[in-house]
């Protein structure tokens, strides 16, 4: 079925077996001569059922021909030869029939290859026996060149050849004896339901059972024919079920468009492996080794070959895939790529001998050898990672009978079978948790060396942090296809399950790097694990893991295990996911004949089941409604209800955007009539629905840059532009302007560009140091002293102190002397308590030595250090840690030490690369922060430094500072949790280009990195109840974020211009559902939040309608020229006029709150530095003017506000970071305090490198009304 087409169950039913005149002839021959030595014959195909199998009355079918345009034809031509004339495999598009006249032209899907098919039905050939035999099932999938899958189910049933046919020989009666061949019947889907389809037939079973041989081909056709109505599930939590007597029969859905629907017992590699045997099979097909299957059971090399694929995800396999390969096929086994193939045990030996480097999997005894050893020399998988999944699997209940034992007996088949299919579903999502796991334990660390802007995978230094026993898997592992194809998910910030648990299960540790851009270094606590740890454990990778604990606070989750260097953690059966709930929608009964006006009662009747199943869940199941829509939808496309049909899909775009199918849908477009399309033209949804799709159609003609390199160094003389790429793309720092600074210092005196042998030099120096770091084996004496994130970053050789002998040392917190002799620990100071650094000399005989004098705040005396010719490096390096940290004190920010600490490490890399007189000078021009101290102190105003707690840097993954638009912060509860706990509140930071960063609110981890909302700037935010966050943009589309799966699957689009402002009624239990949005050209819609339909909308005539507020249950508006009061209604009650001398200035009021209960409005005004305070029962002037020189007003904040179930959103405009202060404003029943600025609402301070005003760099002001 192409593509573009609705999707159903069946593709095509096959029925393939020997020709009745070549059965006659074999038992002639039988019954003359006796049995042959051979009985095999050549399978051919006899039928191909494939729809569509009604058509309209009138000539006139546009979908009918739409199906057969990208279809072959397969003619059964009646019988006209003589019986002796026996078709081959060749002549399968001329199968003769019976004997009526005529010929009927039979639709064929293009994907089908009818020449292999006869083949893989009857993989061990087609016998003729003389006992009767039990139906066999077997599974096949057909992959073609582009790695698109069809899927096959075929029932082997054995009929007799000739039953009581009595011919008369010699002038006598001779019977002939009892013979048996066998039929195939293959229903190919291009959906993988194994079990749904081996159901279907063996229901199929019982009416063949009952029929004459003449008589199947009808009851096939039948059979077909309702298949051929049934549709594909949508992706989601919604199964569909049909009854197909006597069994009804359950269709899973897909998880999402990403991955297959699973409806195969992911259990069966469990019985037939043990997990070291598993773990061994999918070591080889990570590393793409060329693997054979074995079984003398047909079906299970299917079923477990389809497994362990899945086990892989989200890598997918990108070889050869033939799970069943008849006895003709085994010269596939010769190709020199890698693949994945499957044989009958029979083949076992033949295989093994005939071919070299194979990797031979006996499914039946779990054996895995190769065809030259019975041991597998491979690479195994990383130990850590092996270990944890080996100890999951000991957890997992695979005995269905164990289950069953406690609960009643079924006297019913559909409870049982229901009963089972929810175990199994419950069972299959447990196997996916721990596989998924696995797979992430694997390839964690590999986001750590992307360069997401150059697209680069930096592998030779992934593999230096992998254990040496590691590096060898790791190796082949990167040189795959199949993770090549996940690197390009990884570059495109895919948010699949993969980044999902990864994210999740960070450690503390890993979430705390992750806030800043740091050197990688170990840490004390990762020196003390490796030490502890025993020889076996030493083998472990330390950053492998699924979780930690938090390593500042006591935890409330207990651990089984729990080690730091592996990073493994197994945590207690509570806390694991549980699959999400299952809807399930039953299809109506099939109708008793097929005919076309049938069909179309059918089709009527499930129109009307999913009409009433969208009312009743339009209010409460957003996610359940859009599947609905789905399905609805693509009925109307099957009954050529073009119209009905995309509106259907215009509601599902509003619903769900993740499951819009555009190539239907563009398809329906294409295909309305003139007439139609004027009644679209008429309907302003479906007008809007069509732009929608082109344009997203046009821009899916320019393909994205899915390319992945590796870093290179280069070859050629470096330009600033490239030095940046060159320098970004290796990974030594992101941030463009200290790369420049690295520039000037590696040219200092030369022409303005870099040599590559020097940028050699200076990238094998920087790669030296972060070895020798690694190296670094401090006593456990002087690692007691020192915290546990702690790393020591530079060592100097051997001086001679007035604290002693030794070596310096510096960590991101303080200086320590490492004495000689028997190693200690002496604190020489925390940097934060220097008060002076200088360059003085120390006599020594006739000379006097370079020395560094380091004046704290906790000793009185100086310390002093002779460190000779590394005195003026020591002295740049002490002074720029020195200023990083005044800094990062002052704005609550640790970038700031991390920076300086990046420029000290640059430094030592400058010196050591360049060796010469002027290599400190060099030097000197990366130390920025205490350059900065000297010649433009940035001093913190006293407000901002004495309610400032923190500052995040929402751009910390990007090249270049984004600027932050709006700023929202959502409560706990607003978070969804599988277990039912609170968890902590969020803050949502949007930045340009349409990008959403999400943080952890209470410990300001990052959550998410980029979602992508729109290539537009961002305008408005709000938060629901529903789990749900709304975002306004430039683009004029409402955005909606679903805080479960941290996607954007829902847009609103009915306004026609900006979105500006956002607001929601919480007045009452059901004002959730009230939510109002605006836009710039007066527009106000209320929206009811669950259905997302417009409810009422009313239009303000103004210049500019910047935001709206509800209190009250009166919506309050920002015109521009005036602040107007509205009922909900739309009908004006107020209007606040702006003051006649801000008229004069051609001002415009820019921001508003409203405190009802003092009857209170303060106003600010663009381009004026005046706050305004109004009393709402005497509009005409304000009551009181607040002058503050140099501001501007973009936004007001109520200080005393609390959240509340939308949480408190901010519009304003962004440097660099998000600041986080605490509130000093009184009690509960205290006054309450507008707080003033541009987007600076409080709780976020006001500075030149932190949130900004949007027309002014003053600082923030606190005004009690």
């Amino acid at each position: 079925m192409a593509d573009h087409l609705p999707p159903v169950l069946l593709e095509a039913c096959v029925v393939v077996g020997a020709s009745n005149d070549k059965l006659r002839e074999i038992s002639q021959a039988i019954n003359n001569n006796g049995t042959p030595k051979h009985l095999l014959l050549e399978p051919e195909v006899l039928h191909v059922l494939a729809p569509p199998f009604v058509s309209k009355p009138q000539a006139e079918n546009e979908l009918v021909r739409s199906h057969g345009r990208r279809r072959r034809s397969f003619l059964r031509k009646k019988r006209e030869q003589p019986p002796s004339v026996a078709a081959t495999p060749s002549q399968a598009h001329h199968i003769s029939a019976d004997g009526r006249g005529g010929s009927v032209e039979v639709i064929v899907p293009k994907d089908i290859d009818l020449m292999a098919l006869p083949q893989l039905c009857f993989p061990g050939g087609l016998q003729v026996t003389k006992e009767e035999k039990d139906e066999q099932f077997h599974f096949l999938v057909f992959t073609d060149v582009f790695g698109n899958k069809t899927h096959g189910v075929v029932m082997q049933y054995y009929r007799p050849i000739l039953e009581e046919v009595s011919f008369f020989q010699n002038h006598g009666s001779f019977k002939f004896s009892k013979l048996f061949s066998a039929y195939s019947f293959c229903v190919i889907s291009k959906y993988p339901y194994f079990t749904a389809l081996k159901d279907c037939l063996s229901c199929l079973l019982i009416q063949l059972r009952t029929c004459r041989l003449s008589d199947m081909e009808e009851r096939v056709k039948e059979f077909a024919a309702k298949l051929a109505l049934v549709p594909i599930p949508p992706p989601g939590q919604l199964h569909l079920m049909f009854t197909l007597r006597p069994l009804t029969i359950v269709l899973p859905s897909q998880e999402d468009k990403d991955h297959p629907a699973i409806d195969l017992d992911l259990h069966l590699p469990f019985f037939c492996f043990r997990p070291q045997q598993l773990l061994q099979v999918l070591s080889c097909l990570l590393q793409e080794q060329r693997v054979v299957l074995f079984s003398a059971d047909w079906a299970r090399l299917t079923l477990v070959a389809e497994s362990l694929l899945l086990f892989l995800q989200p890598l997918s396999w990108q070889q050869p895939y033939v799970p069943v390969l008849a006895r003709g096929m085994l010269d596939f086994l010769m190709a020199p790529t890698a693949f994945l193939m499957g044989c009958h045990l029979s083949h076992f030996e033949e295989v093994a001998a005939e071919t070299d480097d194979l990797i031979l999997i006996n499914i039946d005894n779990g054996s895995v050898s190769t065809s030259c050893s019975e041991i597998v020399d491979l690479p195994e998988i990383p130990p850590a990672a092996a270990d944890c999944f080996t100890q999951r699997c000991l957890s997992l209940k695979i005995h269905f009978d164990l289950y069953q034992c406690c609960h009643a007996s079924c006297t019913d088949i559909s409870e049982q079978r229901a009963q089972r299919r929810t175990w199994q579903h419950n069972l299959n999502h447990e196997i996916q948790r721990i596989t998924l796991e696995l797979i992430v334990n694997i390839f964690r660390d590999v986001s750590c060396h992307l360069n997401y802007e150059h697209r680069v995978f930096n592998s030779e230094e992934f593999l230096k942090t992998r254990e040496p026993a590691e590096q060898l898997f790791y190796k082949m592992v990167l040189e795959t296809h199949i993770f090549h194809s996940f690197l390009k998910d990884r570059l495109n910030r895919k948010m699949d399950n993969f980044a999902r648990m990864e994210l999740s299960t960070r450690s503390e540790m890993q979430k705390m790097k992750g806030m800043v851009e740091i050197p990688r270094r170990p840490t004390m606590q990762e020196i003390q694990a490796r030490r502890k740890s025993s020889f076996t454990e030493s083998r472990l990778s330390k950053r492998l893991g699924t979780s930690l604990p938090n390593l500042g606070d006591d935890q409330t989750i207990s651990f089984q295990k729990s080690t730091l260097l592996t990073g493994i953690v197994i945590s207690d059966p509570a806390v694991r996911t549980l699959p999400k709930p299952v809807n399930v929608f039953k299809l109506p009964d099939f109708p008793a004949s097929l005919s076309f006006h049938s069909v179309q009662s059918y089709y009527s009747e499930l129109i009307q089941q999913l009409g009433k199943a969208i009312f009743s869940v339009q209010n409460e199941n957003p996610t359940l409604l859009a599947r609905f829509y789905y399905l609805r939808g693509f009925i109307n496309t099957l009954c050529s209800r073009r119209l009905d049909a995309l509106a259907d899909f215009q509601n599902l775009y509003k619903t769900d955007t993740a499951i819009f199918p555009t190539q239907l849908v563009t398809w329906l477009m294409d295909s309305l009539h003139r007439d139609e399309r004027q009644q679209a033209d008429r309907r302003p949804e479906l007008k809007r629905l069509i732009l929608k799709v082109k344009t997203e159609n046009e821009k899916l003609l320019v393909r994205p840059d899915d390319h992945v390199k590796k870093f290179k160094l280069p070859r050629k003389h470096l330009h600033q532009e490239e030095f940046v790429r060159c320098v970004q793309e290796c990974g030594i720092v992101k941030d463009v302007a200290t790369i420049h600074r690295l520039f000037d210092a590696l040219t200092d005196g030369q022409p303005k560009k870099v040599d590559p042998e020097l940028f050699k030099v200076f990238y094998t120096f920087w790669k030296e140091m972060e070895i020798e770091a690694q190296d670094v084996n401090l006593p456990s004496g002087v690692i007691d002293h020192l915290d546990n994130s702690e790393c020591v970053y530079k060592l100097s050789s051997c001086v001679k102190t007035s604290y002693g002998v030794g070596k310096i040392a510096m960590t991101q917190k303080r200086l320590f002397l490492l004495t000689e002799g028997r190693p200690g620990f002496l604190d020489i100071t925390k940097f934060r308590d220097i008060q002076e650094v200088k360059i003085a000399s120390a006599p020594f005989l006739l000379l006097r030595i370079p020395s560094l004098r380091i004046q704290t705040s906790r000793r009185p005396e100086v310390f002093e250090a002779n460190l000779k010719t590394e005195t003026e490096l020591w002295n740049l390096v002490v002074k720029e840690m020195w200023a990083g940290r005044k800094m990062a004190d002052q704005h609550k920010d640790p970038q700031y030490m991390t920076q300086a600490l990046t420029n000290v490490l640059l430094m030592d890399a400058v010196t050591g690369c360049l060796q010469t007189q002027r290599s400190i000078i060099a030097a000197s021009k990366l130390a920025y922060f205490d350059k900065i101290k000297h010649e433009v102190p940035m001093m913190v105003p006293k407000t901002t430094s004495e309610t400032l707690k923190h500052k995040i840097n929402p751009s910390l993954d990007l090249a270049e500072p984004q600027t932050v638009h709006v700023l929202l912060y959502t409560p706990g509860h607003l978070t969804y949790n599988d277990s039912g706990g609170m968890m902590n509140p969020k803050l949502w930071v949007a930045l340009s280009g349409g990008k959403v960063v999400v943080f952890d609110a209470a410990s300001w981890s990052m959550l998410q990195d980029c979602i992508q909302v729109g290539e537009s700037q961002l305008n408005c935010m709000l938060g629901l109840v529903q789990e749900q966050v709304w975002i306004g943009s430039q683009d004029s589309v409402i955005y909606i974020i679903d805080t479960h799966s941290m996607s954007c699957n829902k847009q609103l689009t009915e306004h026609r211009h900006e979105v500006t402002g956002l607001t929601m009624d919480t007045r009452d239990q059901h004002s959730s559902q009230q939510t109002y949005s605006c836009s710039c050209d007066g527009t106000i819609l209320q929206w009811d939040s669950a259905s997302l339909k417009v409810k009422r909308q009313f239009y303000l005539s103004c210049d500019r309608l910047s935001s709206i507020q509800i209190h009250n249950g009166t919506l309050w508006c920002c015109c521009g020229d005036s602040i107007m009061e509205l009922k909900k209604s739309g009908t004006p009650q107020k209007r606040i006029a702006l003051p006649d001398d801000f008229q004069s200035m051609s001002s415009s009021f820019s921001c508003f709150i409203v405190i009802p209960e003092r009857g209170q409005l303060w106003t600010g005004c663009a381009d004026s530095g005046e706050l305004c305070l109004w009393h709402t029962n005497n509009h005409r002037h304000p009551s009181k003017r607040i002058s503050l020189p140099g501001s501007s007003w973009g936004h007001l904040y109520d200080s005393r506000q609390r959240p509340a179930l939308g949480g408190l959103s901010w519009p304003g405009w962004c440097r660099r970071s998000v600041r986080w202060s605490a509130e000093k404003s009184g009690d509960g029943d205290g006054p309450r305090e507008p707080h003033c600025g541009k987007g600076a609402a409080s709780p976020f301070g006001q500075h030149p490198d932190a949130l900004l005003c949007r027309r002014s760099l003053c600082p923030e002001w606190l005004c009690t009304p």
